[in-house]
């Protein structure tokens, strides 16, 4: 079979599967390529909400292939990242299900999600030195950002892996999710199943405002940056019929 991004559109939510499981779903440009289309139409598509990444088991994703980062220039390298680079600029709320070892380029695919669950055989890995390499695709950035400088030193430095239990406690996951693949996703899409309820403009807003007040310094910076789009969802015609709805279950009683 052919390697390829897996795009499944289904109650809300967009799945993309890494199917490369004979590289452990390893990056090449084509599946970069792939990668940043099938987000691109997950953003297009009106009746999606979230988008969940994962990889074939049992592997997540195993980094970038060799061969093309082997011969890249800058412009090859960065065509590399653009697979992971689209899920970090994704409007939609997105959940990386790692399932299995997330390494290198992995690691950044993982990281650039909202949010991480890991199953019981995940493992997040950067082994970039191990190969000669610097780290890039702003793995340092992202892994100190998630997991602080310290763990993240552990990680770049020293080599250090987390297996799923040390990837929750140190904050680079949310949760560890027992079973199999199809148990991971499941958790996902029950993870996803607000954001696929909510007023999709108003779900994207949101995700907005996150990403502004997150370098903000001071609590009335960010109460500027929130007022704008909370007017605008309280004129909204999904907020005027939830609204309703929630008065018409108050007064029917319990």
């Amino acid at each position: 079979m052919t390697d390829s991004i897996v795009s499944e559109h289904t109650g809300g939510v967009a799945l993309l599967t890494v199917d490369a499981p004979g590289s452990r779903n390893a990056l090449t440009l084509e599946l970069s390529s792939q990668l940043a289309d099938a987000v691109a139409a997950a953003e297009r598509d009106e009746s999606v909400h979230a988008v969940v990444v994962t990889g074939t088991p049992p592997a997540f994703c195993a980094g970038a292939d060799l061969s093309a980062l082997g011969a890249a220039d800058e412009q090859g390298l960065r065509a590399i990242y653009e697979g992971f680079l689209s899920v970090a600029r994704c409007t939609l709320p997105t959940i990386a299900a790692v399932g299995g070892a997330a390494v290198g380029a992995g690691l950044n695919l993982a990281l650039a999600a909202d949010v991480r669950l890991a199953g019981p055989r995940a493992k997040f890995v950067a082994r970039f030195l191990e190969l000669g390499l610097h780290p890039g695709g702003g793995m340092t950035w992202m892994t100190q950002r998630l997991a602080g400088p310290q763990q993240a030193a552990a990680m770049t430095l020293f080599g250090q892996s987390l297996d799923a239990g040390a990837a929750v406690r140190t904050g680079l996951a949310l949760r560890v999710v027992d079973g199999g693949h199809d148990d991971l996703l499941a958790a996902a899409r029950e993870l996803a199943a607000p954001a696929v309820a909510a007023p999709r403009e108003a779900l994207l807003a949101t995700k907005r405002s996150l990403r502004t007040t997150a370098s903000l310094a001071a609590h009335a910076d960010a109460v500027d940056v929130e007022i704008e789009p909370q007017l605008a969802s309280l004129a909204s015609p999904e907020f005027a019929e939830r609204l309703a709805a929630m008065r018409a279950r108050i007064r029917s009683g319990p």
